[in-house]
């Protein structure tokens, strides 16, 4: 088992939670209310009558069909696209939304974020073809890049060491919020003939403008102030995160950081450099991981999901709005643990949590379930039950985990490069499974449980022998307390000889 020490961070951040920060807090997390509002909301359209008659006439006419394959009657690639074009167009703007964050800082990335985000809703919400429908998905990816790149990163680093998992946590919390909105919308409109889904789709710009106020409240970040050469504002930032005048310690410290970061002038071609490999490795691989869980193809398409299971449409978008709710009061758990318990524990538990509940659901449709009928009303109550708990167990987890640990474990010359990789990892493995997840429904049939279940045993092995604790450690010490000290990945740290360097 490889972990390392979680003691708190030697030099002892003060700080007091005032009114202001909790507020900062809260308006950063309305990017994840966006990001979640779309994970929720494009599975209850797409199983909308009135959208597939206008978009997709070819997936209506199957699910007519009186005998219709419950596995495939949604295999339909153009459809796939409508819910998976975001998550491409995500992957390459956040690599953008990484200059934008270093060049102008995290504030301003987070409008930009806002701005996309209400123009793809207003698109969205009149698409009258195909191809409108389409930008306006090109342009939510767009919002999901930059909101996704600035907001962990804006919380990680005004986040005092003691809490940061907690703050942290709150964009994922705010994605689980926006996902049961969704659901609760996608319910309230099904039956609003015929413009209910634009309805759905167009609600996607409140979120956007209540991140757009909140950029003009929230304040730059004061690593990101420093960085750009702006001391004196970045103590002013500084002192206000803190909620005191005394940020001598601290302030020292990021302009120790910053000031390596300024000998790095390609901070993408530093992250090739040895020492790199281990927060990139673990980063690229929590993203990979998370996706592999199979939890966005059960959040994207549960109200698909509960309908292949007999419930009629209706039924299937309560049933989504039920495991909408255990999400975000799930995330809460979390917030409240991850800080105490650690970040190891959290997600050793959950991978034997959601191996139960992925074999359990896999064995009943593989047994009960056919390509024409359904289940019975007990054996579908009781896939939604192991469905909540898997929810549950992703949502204190996997889910919050995906987006703290990349945000954390970065020195701050390879911060903004870093976690670009990170959410492009993110987005390139919610794009395949987005796109794949109805036809390997179609193809695998309920071995696709079984397929996410073997990927849940694998990342239960990676945790245990390489990701280690990072709880109550500044940002800026990661290095010191954490990599060099690590059974494994100490060999890809710089041993100190003298003055000098060494690389071992």
């Amino acid at each position: 088992m490889a972990e390392v020490s979680s003691s708190p961070s030697r030099n002892v951040i003060k700080s007091k939670t005032t009114a202001y920060m909790v507020v900062c807090w809260i308006f950063a997390a309305m990017g994840g209310l966006m990001f979640g509002y779309d994970i929720g909301i494009s599975g209850g359209v797409s199983a909308m009558d009135d959208f597939l008659i206008k978009f997709f006439p070819n997936v209506y006419a199957r699910k007519l069909i009186a005998h219709e394959d419950n596995y495939c009657k949604y295999d339909d690639q153009m459809l796939q696209l409508f819910t998976s074009s975001l998550y491409l167009a995500a992957l390459v703007s956040s690599f953008g939304a990484s200059k934008v964050c270093s060049l102008l800082g995290r504030r301003p990335t987070i409008r930009l974020a806002s701005v996309f985000f209400v123009v793809a809703a207003l698109l969205s919400g009149i698409a009258p073809n195909k191809v409108v429908l389409i930008i306006g998905r090109i342009l939510f990816g767009v919002g999901v890049g930059f909101g996704n790149e600035s907001v962990p990163l804006f919380l990680s680093e005004v986040a005092p060491p003691h809490q940061r998992g907690a703050v942290n946590i709150l964009f994922q919390l705010f994605v689980t919020i926006g996902i049961l909105i969704a659901n609760l919308v996608n319910f309230a409109v099904a039956n609003v003939h015929p413009y209910g889904w634009r309805i759905a789709l167009g609600l996607a710009g409140v979120p956007g403008l209540a991140l757009f106020v909140g950029s003009f409240v929230i304040m730059e970040t004061p690593s990101s102030l420093i960085e750009r050469g702006l001391e004196a504002e970045g103590r002013r930032s500084l002192q206000k995160v803190r909620g005191m005048d005394d940020v001598d310690q601290e302030l020292e410290q990021i302009k120790h950081a910053c000031e390596q970061a300024k000998k790095v002038k390609e901070p993408f071609k530093k992250l090739m450099n040895r020492q790199s490999i281990p927060p990139l490795t673990i980063s690229i691989c929590v993203q990979i991981f998370q996706q592999f869980t199979g939890i966005n193809a059960i959040m994207f398409y549960a109200p698909v999901l509960f309908q292949t299971m007999g419930f009629k449409n209706d039924g299937a978008l309560l049933s989504a709005v039920i495991t909408g709710v255990v999400n975000v009061l799930s995330t809460f758990v979390s917030i409240v643990a991850v800080d105490k318990l650690g970040r190891r524990k959290l997600l050793l538990q959950a991978c034997v949590q959601m191996l139960v509940c992925l074999v359990g659901s896999g064995v009943i449709l593989q047994l009960h379930l056919k390509s024409a009928g359904s289940l019975d009303s007990t054996l579908a109550t009781i896939v939604v039950v192991l469905v909540c708990l898997f929810v549950m167990s992703f949502a204190w987890s996997w889910g919050p985990m995906g987006w703290l640990l990349p945000s954390e474990v970065f020195p701050i010359e390879t911060r903004t490069a870093g976690f670009a990789f990170a959410v492009s990892t993110n987005m390139l493995l919610t794009f395949i499974i987005a796109q794949a997840f109805l036809s390997m429904m179609c193809h695998m049939r309920a071995g696709i449980f079984f397929f996410f279940a073997a990927w849940v045993v694998v990342m239960g092995v990676f945790v245990w022998f390489l990701i280690p604790e990072t709880k109550g450690i500044a940002i800026d010490e990661m290095e010191e307390r954490v990599w060099k000290v690590h059974p494994f990945w100490k060999r890809f740290m710089p041993k100190d000889v003298g003055n000098g360097a060494e690389m071992t």
